[in-house]
């Protein structure tokens, strides 16, 4: 897909990639001349109209004018026959984001609602985005993951992003807007160097390119070294963390954490909180579990907390979670195993398979002091023995629900241990033996 571009000044050939794969396409559709170019660019392809295209404008009311807009997105679209969807966002001013990135987040979530199974998002980002992304993580002392910047092609929810522009040149850009007599909407605020962004746009990169004229693309290579660069330590970073993370996804085993080097551990808990769907670790968060948390003594339970989240040190492992109170309320419920009971905790008990409970039973907290009898076995034994073989951490032991019978007989450990009595009950049909289920919040 190919645009020749003459204006009076020079000649220049502005391309359009293809997708890496054929998808419907929904453009995150602002009316700026950005995305006003690239609406145009898709609409004019026959191969792109085929697959299907659609637009999406995000109305975050920040702004006097946003109902204008919306309707000049609706007539740029109208006019070249793209439906538009028009999506009202709140902006949660109290996020710690700043306004901007809040407005960021809420449009993400917009995108990530509207993107259909399979489909690609496609944004309007160009080579002096990724130029100005660059230097603001650099100065913000990002690494190589950071300084990556943003990626032409990369997984977005049910879907992949595209950012088709990201080689092309702002001016290209422009001229090819001239040339085709499009209008689009200029945002005052973008001239506010106030903002971190406006002040590099409108302030340094000027200043930079008076020396280096092709800063830009300079700044947007470096990008995609680094990009490459950090792939590759991905790569490395997964396989550093199935060797340590033996056994269960909440779990690190500090003596092979330990052989890995200093750099490799820190990239490992990025990794592993990311996998977890945990907040992010700051540098100094990194630090303070390296140094605090992981040298701990082997019968203490040092931990770290940050933003809701906690990685505490039990023996020799290291086990990341949510943070909770030490000593849960104790409560009590009744269940009968034909829907799954949600306990106070946020997590759920499911009686899986083709069965049903002889009666309702109990679940409640521990108290202490319980026994369980196993099956293949004649006498019970100490519950805290039993959970303690396990290697399950006494924050968890303490939260493991309890199902008891009617006539107090300890029936299962969550789904950690099963009796005698209740593997019984639930094997009775060979050909559809059913379980117990507990699933974390």
């Amino acid at each position: 897909m190919t645009w020749r571009v003459e204006t009076r000044a020079y000649t220049f050939t502005m391309r359009l990639p293809e997708p890496p794969r054929r998808a419907p396409i929904l453009l995150g559709f602002s009316g700026g001349m950005d995305s006003t170019v690239l609406l145009h660019l898709l609409a004019t392809d026959p191969g792109i109209r085929a697959t299907g295209l659609g637009a999406i404008h995000v109305h975050h009311g920040l702004h006097a004018a946003a109902d204008a807009w919306a309707d000049h997105c609706l007539r740029a679209c109208t006019a070249l026959g793209v439906p538009l969807q028009v999506v009202r966002v709140e902006v949660d001013r109290s996020s710690g984001l700043g306004l901007e990135g809040a407005a960021r987040a809420a449009r993400q979530r917009a995108f990530a609602a509207a993107l259909d199974i399979a489909a690609i998002l496609a944004l309007a980002h160009h080579r002096d985005d990724q130029a100005e992304t660059f230097m603001l993580r650099a100065l913000r002392g990002a690494g190589t993951d950071g300084l990556g910047a943003m990626q032409q092609w990369r997984p977005f929810h049910r879907g992949h992003l595209w950012r088709p522009l990201l080689d092309t040149a702002g001016t290209a850009l422009r001229a090819y807007a001239q040339e085709h007599g499009l209008r689009w909407i200029e945002d005052s605020s973008n001239a506010d160097d106030r903002h971190d962004r406006n002040f590099l746009r409108h302030r340094v990169l000027p200043l930079l390119r008076e020396r280096w004229p092709h800063a830009d693309a300079a700044l947007a290579r470096s990008a995609h070294h680094s990009g490459n660069a950090s792939r590759l330590l991905l790569a490395l970073d997964h396989a550093n963390l199935a060797q340590v993370r033996p056994t269960a996804p909440d779990r690190i085993a500090i003596p092979e954490l330990l052989a890995l080097g200093p750099e490799a551990q820190a990239r490992v808990l990025r990794l592993w909180m990311h996998e977890l769907g945990l907040p992010p670790l700051s540098d100094n968060g990194v630090a303070r579990v390296l140094r605090e948390v992981v040298p701990g003594p082997r019968d203490r339970q040092p931990s770290y907390t940050w933003h809701g989240a906690t990685i505490s040190r039990w023996c020799d492992s290291l086990h990341a979670g949510s943070a909770q109170s030490s000593a849960p309320v104790a409560w009590t419920l009744a269940w009968d195993g034909r829907c799954p009971l949600t306990l106070p905790d946020g997590s759920q008990l499911i009686l899986e398979g083709n069965t049903a409970l002889d009666a309702p039973i109990q679940i409640r907290t521990r108290h202490g002091g319980e026994r369980i009898r196993l099956p293949g076995r004649t006498h019970s034994s100490s519950l805290k023995h039993l959970l303690q073989a396990l290697q399950l951490p006494p924050w968890a032991r303490a939260r493991l629900p309890l199902l008891v019978a009617a006539d107090g007989e300890i029936l299962a450990a969550g789904d950690q241990l099963v009796s005698d009595r209740l593997a019984r009950m639930l094997g009775a049909d060979p050909e559809s033996p059913a379980r117990i289920r507990w699933q974390r919040a």
